[in-house]
């Protein structure tokens, strides 16, 4: 393992950084190192951390092992250690380029730490900023994490964040439609931070085999319920601001389709089109002139490597000024359908129906959209089984 260097102002640094956070803003559960270091001296401690493990502006990783802290390796999700993987891409096994601290993939055929891979391992640390969506896969590895600490005996310990889109919102996903984008059954927004949605696994009993893991949150100070958060740095490639943020869980099913939501543009998740929408349709029928605005894809180092329609004018929605909806909105898709059908190509729209109802957790919207039904008569459907959520999260809550 190599040693940090220059270790005086690294120390300034931690100290100035936990200084500035706790003037600031809320105190997360990695910016608690008394109470996080007592729990883990002299203990072999494994880390689940990406670009989002930030105590005050240093990263736990380089934080603990200032503090002597015994890492063994580092658990990367989707995006990588340093965030920096496109959606989608593996993420390898090597080391960290700046400590030399071993890095295992959980993203890629190995998806759940084995036990071998925790055989040395004591504790291990969750420390990932989510953004209250389903489909976000951060919180299917937390699950992962917790199955395998669980199995294996060790102690898992979640530092808790602020959840930045905190509402409780959108069809609950149904048994079918299990998948790494829909690991458990809550809705598409589910009103959670990590750490209560870590209760909530071993509560429910979703973890299977009647294992349960061994878990402790620290929570956050400084922060409940309804107050609003903005992310001190991107939690992956393509939501690289508040806005995206805020709009991502209601457009993020068009990736189930043929609309770009604006990967490779500087504005991905603020952004929604097609070429199939060109002011003359392919059938020479004028689409509606609503989808005037239009943004071109290309390869985007930092953002994505090989964006849907790239080289192409897309024409659509142009989100980076709206307001965002409060929760889970179908407007966007709606719109966006009743455009295609408008130009004559609503066949084309659903390319990939399989993925966007897994995005969804359920046909039903699918199904339904197909048939014409409304915003309100879709959400219908979904409103029983999201009012039992509810009163079951309310179980779970911390702040």
């Amino acid at each position: 393992m190599k040693t940090l260097l220059h270790t005086v102002p690294l120390l300034l640094a931690v100290a100035l950084s936990l200084f500035t956070a706790s003037a600031q803003r809320p105190l997360t559960g990695a910016d608690q190192l008394k109470t996080l270091l007592p729990l883990i001296d002299g203990k072999h401690v494994s880390l689940v951390v990406n670009s989002t493990s930030l105590c005050g502006s240093t990263h736990l990783l380089d934080t603990l092992l200032y503090n002597k802290v015994l890492i063994e390796q580092v658990f990367a999700p989707e995006h990588g250690f340093r965030g920096d993987a496109a959606a989608g891409e593996t993420v390898k096994d090597g080391k960290d380029a700046r400590t030399g601290i071993p890095l295992t993939s959980l993203y890629g055929k190995n998806k759940k730490p084995t036990a071998r891979q925790l055989e040395r391992t004591e504790v291990v640390i969750f420390d990932i900023q989510d953004v209250g969506a389903r489909f976000y896969t951060y919180i299917s590895t937390l699950y992962y994490v917790m199955q395998s600490c669980a199995e294996n005996g060790k102690k898992l310990i979640v530092l808790d964040r602020p959840n930045p889109c905190d509402y409780v919102d959108g069809p609950v996903r149904q048994p079918k439609y299990k998948s790494f984008v829909g690991m458990l059954p809550i809705p598409v927004l589910h009103g959670c931070t990590v750490g209560e949605l870590a209760q909530m696994i071993n509560g429910e009993g979703w973890l299977g085999k009647g294992v349960q893991c061994r878990l402790q949150v620290i929570p956050v100070k400084g922060w409940k319920h309804g107050q609003p958060y903005s992310l001190p740095v991107k939690p992956s490639p393509n939501l690289p601001n508040d806005q995206s943020v805020a709009l991502y869980a209601s457009l993020c099913p068009f990736e189930g389709t043929s609309v770009s939501v604006g990967r490779g543009t500087l504005y991905p998740f603020q952004l929604a089109g097609s070429p199939l929408l060109a002011p003359s349709g392919p059938d020479g029928t004028p689409s509606s002139d609503a989808v005037s605005f239009r943004f071109q894809p290309q390869p985007l180092k930092g953002y994505d490597n090989a964006p849907l329609h790239a080289g192409e004018y897309c024409y659509g929605l142009d989100l980076r000024k709206a307001v965002a909806p409060k929760g889970f909105s179908l407007q966007y898709v709606i719109y966006l359908y009743n455009a295609y059908k408008h130009a004559g190509v609503a066949d084309k729209f659903f390319s990939r129906a399989s993925w966007f109802d897994l995005l969804m957790g359920t046909n039903q919207v699918r199904l339904d959209l197909l048939a014409g039904k409304t915003e309100e008569e879709i959400r219908a459907k979904w409103a029983q089984e999201l009012e039992a959520y509810r009163l079951m999260r309310k179980k779970y809550l911390i702040y």
